[in-house]
């Protein structure tokens, strides 16, 4: 029986090293604009340019800007297509328990056959549920948040002299 459970107490990595003051201070200062920037433009347009999982999205372009996750290809197509799949499982079946299951596993698989894979983008079904979303919210907030995270992205994280993004479009 031990050896069953044995996988759960992990392979015995160690834990990841604290990245460098300068690495912090820019992923700090990368999600503070963008963050910053979407709110900014919610209240000028009095539209909702945010949703919550571009939170996450910092921590991905921002904290970890090499990682496959964090690609612009990933931010933008995976939370389109994440809410594409939210807004068909819901007009098709409505929202409850089991539509909401179908949705995010849905937009999990269209992520991982498009090699647009971004964890926040899970989330965006939901967002599109709950919210009871329409066709415009492909546009704001979700293509045009991604799209002010992506640019904040390329600028501060090309400022620095030690961090490059993209890897790769």
């Amino acid at each position: 029986m031990k050896k069953h459970f044995a996988k759960y107490r992990g392979r015995g990595a160690a834990v990841p090293p604290i990245p460098n003051a300068y690495h912090i201070l820019w992923s700090w200062i990368g999600a503070c604009l963008a963050i910053g920037a979407i709110a900014w433009l919610s209240n000028e347009a009095n539209a909702p340019f945010f949703m919550a999982p571009f939170g996450a999205s910092c921590v991905l372009v921002f904290g970890l800007p090499n990682s496959p996750l964090a690609q612009p290809r990933s931010l933008v197509l995976g939370h389109l297509l994440s809410a594409i799949i939210g807004l068909i499982v819901m007009k098709a079946f409505g929202v409850d328990w089991w539509t909401m299951g179908v949705a995010v596993a849905s937009a999990i698989a269209l992520m991982q056959m498009t090699r647009t894979l971004h964890a926040p983008a899970g989330a965006t079904p939901l967002v599109v549920m709950l919210e009871g979303a329409d066709w415009s919210f492909l546009f704001t907030p979700v293509l045009s948040g991604a799209l002010v995270i992506l640019l904040v992205g390329l600028i501060t994280n090309n400022l620095s002299k030690n961090r490059s993004y993209p890897e790769y479009w």
